[in-house]
């Protein structure tokens, strides 16, 4: 897309008489045609049909859309009324389009956007070093353009690739050009019309951009499109659409997560920005499959295009373009309110009378929670003790050769790594100098107070923690009467139970800026071990430290994003009970 915009740049400042393009003259009006549809989006399909076999042929298609190079050379030229000089003859039984012109990969074509395209292009030809020996493309190309007009201003479009040996070609007399198509079969050909649903995977550039981009083009205005802000425009439009389809919403950890799991993706491609696949990738992995969806059916948006048309539509795959593509599955699960037929014997979830039965209800008298829900997150608050310790004993684990006592033990991983050496690696592991307490977790940091329902309860056992939290008001959702569904904003633990007073109401945290710090200073506050751990989407102020030393403790931080999406799913939903009594019959309603 960079390059389409310098394209068309150039050529309506320049406006040269011919415009000269490596496409092939067999298959112009079919390029023309498709051309001239746009913003109709088309596939040239053009096959060698050999009357000595019986076999069909397989169809070739180059698709014809906004934001590739060579498509936009002819549509300038066309505005400008300029004569469009095809420099291939007629395409190889083996080619997929003109995108194989030329060898060796360039850095991405996003880099033109920083750098500017002129400092792009002085460094991808200083790249491309010594011109190679010309090829049969080389030389095809060259030999058109010494036929053309030298009288007539002639302006050509190539790969940066194929640019030191076709001006090399250029300097001598232009030789016979081979023949294309030395086997006798006839080369056919067609435009067909792109069936909307096939738009994101056949494209090279996804449809939401082409689609700004050509706006770019019809307003003839600046700046262009920037990919960058395109791909966050395209994250917050599936962002808009998961809320609204499955009911959920991205928090601000995945967000970020989302953000660095692409960019490494991006890298590992050695590209500066990722591509529709990498995006999708990031948000399955970062989030889940509803969200990649929602991603892939807003990159594959094109208001322009249409199922029925007067040309043959076709509904392509990746693979009718290329054997080399990346496949991904997606299993979506939307929300539906039919369902299947219950099993026999299995009673269907109670339901109101009437709307607000199980409001009513509700005395609010006391509340308590769900014990299974209590067994859940328990273990959970121990799973994440134990990760704090694994980290603490990681960062007092030294590896050195060995010299003459094995110390903790070999280390294997070190010992491989240096085999090459012949030498082997122990461990060396300090004392763990006191154990983790309090457990801090938050899910949002609530900056536009969602999350208004505050309370503190305390654990019925000894093996109960003591808890304090934030989250939505659970007597707005009412699952059961008397019992009401919440969404945890953050939460804290604290063993041994029975000792925590009302953390929201309690003046020593008062320094407090936001509820999740407010935990943290009751989680400083009641810890009798030396480390808290604080799982967040990003680490507390350093304020928070220097108030932990001097209560003798420490502040271990978690990135949230470490752990399980899933995991954090199911334990961030709590239901609280109006009253003990409403715990003999809760199974009914709690599934």
């Amino acid at each position: 897309m960079e390059f389409a915009v310098e394209v068309r740049r150039t050529i309506l400042a320049a406006r040269p008489a011919v415009v000269a393009v490596p496409l092939w003259r067999d298959l112009s009006t079919g390029i023309l045609g498709a051309v001239a549809r746009l913003p109709e989006l088309s596939a040239v399909a053009w096959s060698w049909s050999d009357p000595t076999s019986s076999e069909d042929a397989q169809d070739n298609y180059w698709i014809v859309e906004p934001g590739d190079p060579y498509v936009e050379a002819v549509r300038s030229a066309l505005e400008i009324e300029a004569e469009i000089l095809f420099l291939l003859e007629s395409p190889a039984e083996e080619m997929h389009g003109p995108d194989r012109l030329g060898a060796g990969p360039l850095p991405d074509s996003y880099a033109a956007t920083r750098l500017g395209i002129e400092t792009y292009a002085r460094l991808a030809l200083a790249a491309s070093g010594a011109a190679a020996s010309p090829d049969s493309t080389t030389l095809a190309m060259a030999s058109t353009l010494q036929g053309s007009d030298p009288a007539r201003e002639t302006l050509a479009v190539i790969a940066f690739q194929s640019a030191p040996s076709l001006l090399n070609c250029l300097e001598v007399p232009a030789g016979d050009a081979e023949e294309a198509n030395a086997s006798g079969s006839s080369l056919e050909f067609s435009v067909v019309n792109l069936h909307p649903d096939c738009l994101a995977e056949v494209c090279s550039l996804p449809p939401y951009y082409a689609e700004r981009y050509e706006n770019w083009r019809t307003a003839a205005e600046d700046p262009p499109p920037d990919r960058l802000s395109l791909q966050r425009e395209l994250l917050r439009e599936a962002e808009l659409n998961y809320r609204i389809q499955a009911n959920e919403q991205l928090t601000s950890w995945q967000k970020r997560q989302l953000a660095r799991f692409s960019r490494k993706l991006a890298l590992s491609a050695q590209m500066l920005l990722p591509d529709l696949f990498d995006l999708l990738t990031a948000s399955r992995g970062v989030v889940d499959d509803n969200f990649a969806w929602e991603v892939w059916h807003a990159a594959g948006q094109w208001p322009w295009q249409l199922a029925e048309s007067e040309l043959e539509t076709r509904l392509l795959r990746s693979e009718d373009l290329s054997p080399n593509t990346r496949r991904m599955q997606l299993h979506r699960m939307p929300l539906r309110e039919k369902r299947m037929r219950l099993p026999r014997g299995l009673k269907e979830r109670p339901k109101e009378k009437y709307p607000g039965e199980w409001a009513q209800r509700v005395d609010g008298d006391a509340i308590c929670s769900y014990p299974p829900e209590d067994l859940v997150i328990e273990d959970y608050g121990r799973m994440l003790r134990q990760k704090a310790r694994s980290m603490l004993s990681d960062d007092r684990t030294h590896v050195e050769p060995f010299k003459t006592s094995l110390l903790d033990g070999i280390d294997v991983r070190e010992t491989i790594r240096n085999w090459h050496r012949q030498e082997i690696w122990v461990r060396r592991s300090e004392r763990l100098a006191g154990d983790v307490g309090a457990v801090v977790v938050i899910f949002d940091e609530d900056p536009g107070d969602r999350f208004g329902y505050c309370t503190t309860w305390l654990g019925e056992h000894q093996n109960e923690s003591d808890m304090a939290f934030y989250s939505t008001f659970p007597f707005e959702h009412m699952i059961g009467p008397g019992i009401g569904r919440a969404e945890y904003g953050g939460f804290l633990m604290v063993l041994p139970s029975h000792r925590m007073f009302d953390v929201w109401s309690d003046p020593d945290y008062d320094m407090a800026e936001s509820k999740s710090e407010r935990l943290l200073l009751a989680g400083l506050d009641y810890s009798l071990e030396r480390h808290v751990l604080y799982v967040a989407s990003k680490p507390p102020r350093s304020v928070f430290r220097n108030a932990a030393a001097r209560l003798g403790r420490s502040i271990i931080y978690l990135p949230i994003g470490q752990l399980s999406p899933a995991k954090l799913k199911k334990i961030r939903v709590v239901h609280v009970l109006d009253g003990y009594q409403r715990r003999r019959n809760a199974k009914e309603y709690l599934w």
